[in-house]
């Protein structure tokens, strides 16, 4: 099944978490954590923990995040975790990844699996799609 949805972030704390040992790269590493809201067929909320190593003034880097994810899929409720990852040189999406954690479901979703992908358009409206099973 496909599920659509948008999001919106809330909240977007980062953290003092810094790796060890020290490496210096030309990028620097940095993690977050961060609260999104969910419309559509995909509603509810997440929690995410970010982590990117990133140059805010080019807009070059790459990103991990990890989303812990409850509300409901097609009005089936339930909570689920789901890892994505994407690059960007500043005006595009490339080598993206998005995977549902296998039995990460609970509730009505209990036994999801799947991929799916995200988008944000040119008005700043930011897209979710899932591509599911329940088994």
């Amino acid at each position: 099944m496909r599920a659509n949805g948008t999001f919106s972030v809330k909240a977007f704390v980062p953290t003092e978490l810094k790796p060890e040992p020290a490496v210096t790269t030309g990028l620097p590493v940095g993690v977050a954590t961060m609260e999104k809201h969910f419309e559509g067929e995909i509603a509810g909320r997440s929690a995410t923990l970010f982590t990117a190593a990133y140059d805010q003034q080019s807009g070059v880097g790459t990103y991990v995040a990890m989303e812990s994810f409850e509300g409901s899929l097609h009005g089936r409720p339930g909570a689920f975790n789901f890892v994505h990852s994407a690059t960007t040189s500043g005006s595009d999406r490339t080598a993206e990844f998005f995977t549902i954690v296998p039995s990460s479901g609970t509730g009505d979703l209990a036994g999801i699996s799947g991929t799916g992908g995200l988008a944000v358009d040119a008005d700043g409206t930011h897209r979710i799609r899932l591509d599911y099973e329940l088994g």
